[in-house]
């Protein structure tokens, strides 16, 4: 499995644009781009990030849009703020297939209660949100994300029942556990649609650590990886915060990479 990291990890003291050339620096050569504004979702910039990808021969995995400004609002009932987050939604496709992203890491709906959910409006947006992401030939990967529906292991099993070939998933570990789970039971859904993972620690004080810093056991988590025949890519992604020195991500990587059981 390779190790990639998240240019969220940076944010917000360096711009999205700079944050490829010093994650090559570091030492990685593939991760997730996190588009910090709105402004970022536009075609111009877009070619801006490709040009810094090629020059550091650094695949772009994943896009991760600054989701929290529209996607929940993707599952609105008025139908013209639908509209204009699905604008937003197109835009970010697009931006993903210009930089030569395979996945869009997505969180969409806001949490609530199952029983309050209309299946049928889920999954008529649902059904545009693939037809968009698949005109773009990107792959739709529902992140778990535990203040959102997506962290609710019931909602992801009514996905994938549905969806079975056409939806993927971003397995974040802290959000698993944020959502009072565990990873490999978020694992256990997702399966062998699991296109992407977001790797960072914890412990009983903090809910995001650097890999290394926390107690969360790295190598059962990518047994039952591979007991689902994963061998993609795992992408740090924690906060500022979490970090000192920009070295203390190249130590993270190697960590991980220690972990490895194949």
């Amino acid at each position: 499995m390779n190790v990639g990291l998240s240019s969220a990890s940076f944010y917000p003291y360096v711009n999205t644009e700079n944050s490829i050339a010093l994650m090559k620096n570091l030492g990685f050569d593939s991760g997730e781009v996190f588009l910090n504004s709105i402004s970022e979702y536009e075609e111009d910039f877009a070619n801006i990030i490709l040009e810094q990808s090629l020059e550091n021969n650094f695949k772009i995995n994943s896009v991760h849009g600054f989701s929290s400004s529209f996607e929940p609002y993707l599952f609105d009932k008025y139908k013209r703020r639908r509209d204009d987050s699905f604008l937003q939604f197109q835009k970010i496709c697009k931006f993903a297939k210009i930089v030569g992203a395979d996945c869009y890491t997505f969180h969409g709906m806001r949490n609530k209660r199952l029983n309050e959910v209309s299946k049928e409006f889920v999954f008529d947006i649902y059904n545009k949100l693939l037809y968009i992401s698949e005109e773009q030939g990107i792959k739709l990967c529902q992140e778990n994300v535990f203040w959102c529906m997506s962290g609710n292991i019931d909602f992801l099993y009514m996905l994938k029942e549905r969806y079975e070939n056409s939806i993927y998933f971003t397995l974040d570990i802290k959000q698993a556990y944020r959502a009072g789970r565990t990873p490999e039971e978020y694992i256990g859904v997702m399966k062998n649609s699991i296109e992407n993972l977001h790797i960072n620690d914890r412990n009983r004080e903090n809910s995001c650590l650097l890999p290394g810093k926390g107690d969360v056991n790295f190598k059962k988590i990518f047994c039952k990886l591979k007991e689902m025949g994963y061998n993609k890519i795992g992408i740090i992604e924690v906060y500022r915060d979490n970090y000192k020195d920009y070295e203390e991500l190249s130590i993270a990587g190697d960590y991980i990479k220690s972990c490895f059981t194949y």
